[in-house]
């Protein structure tokens, strides 16, 4: 129900004077006082009073911010399967933008998605939905992609957070803004954001092998932050990778020879480094890596794991704490 507001202008004395009455604006009413006589010298106060206008004012529309994550965390699993996203859950106008792409329309960014399912086969994990304002809602997420059109099908990674506005209007998104976190730069046009890109689709693929598995919740330009299941380590008692060798190269090692040690799954940031694994260089890149992530908020714990792969290529390494 429209409100109507009384103003009260001033109180002022005044002559006598003819009565004189007269509409303000159509809409409210003066109220003039009596005739004042000569046997009544003193003069009367006025009260001078206006109704404003009465307006009827849109009513805005309450945003169930709650609903709209529980409803992200079911639609987003669907961004690159034949389902696809929802969407009327997105105003026509909504404003996409990553360090590299930039839309200003929903068939825009729904493009952006039809074109990543045909050059890569984007596996999308999200990690968590919350509210981070009164319109706003984040989300955390690691998309894995294979490029299918080159011939050695390189793969990207990348992992971010994406910032959703809410149009307080339609209840709907209006905005989606991504933030990767393998550059420092994620302002659209990005050119960090383009050589990263580039950097992975030109990267050698280590052959298929069994390997630990893992899961990969963050990565920056210095390290990696993975979610492992439980896996063994194999090695021999003298020079750690000759152990693998012999176990991957016979069917019968000599298991006096081999040394086997369970490594329970967990959470461990990971940098990888090309070279002999030296203890001086083992040490420095424990060092490098622990201040990485001191500097990002992240706070490791002490030990570290060295991980070692060999093939006919290179000869690739790992630490992990």
């Amino acid at each position: 129900m429209a409100n109507t507001h009384l103003y009260n202008h001033f109180f002022r004395p005044i002559p006598c004077t003819p009565v004189i009455s007269r509409r303000l604006n159509g809409t409210g009413t003066s109220l003039s006082p009596p005739n004042c006589s000569k046997t009544d010298p003193k003069p009367k106060w006025v009260v001078r009073l206006s109704l404003a206008e009465q307006k009827t004012q849109p009513k805005k529309l309450t945003v169930d911010v709650e609903r709209l994550v529980r409803f992200l965390y079911e639609d987003l699993k669907h961004a690159f399967d034949d389902q696809g996203i929802d969407r009327t859950a997105y105003d026509e106008r909504v404003k996409f933008r990553d360090p590299i792409t930039k839309y200003d329309s929903l068939s825009g960014y729904l493009f952006n998605i039809d074109m990543l399912k045909m050059i890569f086969r984007p596996d999308f994990q999200l990690h968590w939905v919350k509210q981070t304002g009164p319109f706003e809602i984040t989300t955390r997420w690691t998309v894995v992609m294979t490029h299918v059109l080159l011939p050695w099908k390189p793969g990207l990674v990348l992992t971010g957070t994406s910032i959703m506005g809410i149009n307080p209007d339609t209840g709907k998104f209006c905005s989606l803004v991504d933030h990767w976190d393998s550059v420092t730069n994620n302002n659209y046009f990005s050119s960090e954001g383009l050589m990263d890109v580039i950097k992975q689709l030109w990267i050698y693929k280590t052959p298929e092998s069994e390997s630990p598995k893992y899961q990969i919740l963050k990565r920056t330009a210095n390290y990696e932050v993975r979610k492992y299941s439980p896996f063994v380590v194999v090695g021999d008692k003298l020079s750690g990778s000759t152990g693998f060798n012999a176990v991957a190269g016979s069917p019968d090692p000599d298991e006096e020879k081999i040394n086997l040690k369970k490594v329970e799954g967990g959470i461990a940031a990971v940098s990888k480094f090309s070279g002999k694994p030296t203890e001086d260089v083992v040490r420095e890149k424990d060092k490098s890596l622990r201040s990485s992530l001191i500097k990002d908020g992240l706070r490791p714990e002490t030990g570290c794991l060295l991980a070692c792969y060999n093939d006919p290529g290179r000869t690739q390494s790992f630490m992990m704490v």
